[in-house]
């Protein structure tokens, strides 16, 4: 029950912030508003939920250098974007032609921004944390990131073989993000820095919603492996092998900070688990 109240709150404002960003969805100024709304709003309720239900501090969203961590991310993300579109360029399967669109930079500026806190919060704030507690780092991670990645099947020009990148490169990073920070600053940046990467500055085709207006006029070419084909640059070979190596990073930042939780046993106390710092 504690579970279901917690994940139905921060879905609904989920849900909320996607319909209202819907309905201005051409004009990028209200995007931007609404999106940063819809943000801002679902880390209030995750806090208001998780203090009620669990009765504790949510040390995984303290306002204490939450600015730091979350630029970290965001670099992170971005560069790790840029690194794999500039490989995928130097094998022939980006283009840039010129100049895209500023306004349409302010609209997925808000927008990725929904879209990074509402998942970070639901998959690694909510999911992760809670089947980590019971089934414990390595399994957790296997859990999450395969639902990450099948819940991608339901975005437009999705595969199977999209799903499963999606999974390795952003599921299974992104938990082990949270798992060597213990914060949910850092994966809401990283997830952010990326997603704004690839639609808003290099204007390619983000986990198969169709064409982004960034702010380059660029497009994409060449075998799916290598360009990701109608999924975008997240199916792309490429990306999967950047994320691997991302994901075997913050794994063993995880296991030198003593981080990785193992699996409770039927003879454990009910509360053992792992202390957020």
């Amino acid at each position: 029950m504690r579970v279901m109240k917690q994940i139905l709150a921060v879905l609904a404002v989920s849900l909320v912030g996607s319909l209202a960003v819907a309905t201005v969805k051409n004009n990028p100024w209200l995007t931007l508003a609404l999106g940063m709304a819809t943000a801002v709003a679902a880390l209030l309720v995750y806090g208001w939920v998780v203090r009620r239900t669990e009765r504790r501090e949510v040390t995984e969203l303290a306002r204490a250098g939450a600015g730091t961590r979350i630029a970290r991310g965001t670099l992170i993300g971005f560069a790790m974007f840029a690194a794999v579109i500039v490989n995928i360029a130097l094998l022939g399967g980006y283009h840039v032609h010129g100049m895209g669109s500023v306004t349409g930079v302010v609209g997925l500026f808000g927008f990725m921004a929904a879209v990074a806190v509402t998942e970070e919060l639901l998959y690694r704030g909510l999911l992760f944390r809670l089947v980590e507690e019971r089934l414990g780092t390595w399994l957790s991670l296997l859990l999450t990131g395969v639902l990450f990645g099948l819940i991608h099947l339901l975005n437009p020009d999705a595969s199977l073989w999209g799903a499963t990148a999606i999974a390795v490169e952003a599921g299974f990073m992104l938990a082990a993000c949270y798992a060597a920070t213990r914060n949910l600053w850092v994966p809401i940046g990283l997830h952010f820095g990326w997603n704004f990467a690839a639609g808003g500055i290099f204007s390619v085709v983000v986990s198969g919603n169709g064409e982004s207006k960034g702010l380059l006029d660029a497009t994409m070419s060449g075998p799916t492996l290598l360009s990701g084909g109608d999924f975008g640059p997240e199916g792309s070979l490429c990306t999967v092998l950047a994320g691997l190596v991302l994901t075997v990073v913050f794994l063993r930042l995880a296991h030198r900070r003593g981080r990785i939780v193992p699996r409770r046993r039927a003879v454990d106390a009910p509360a053992a688990g792992v202390t957020v710092s």
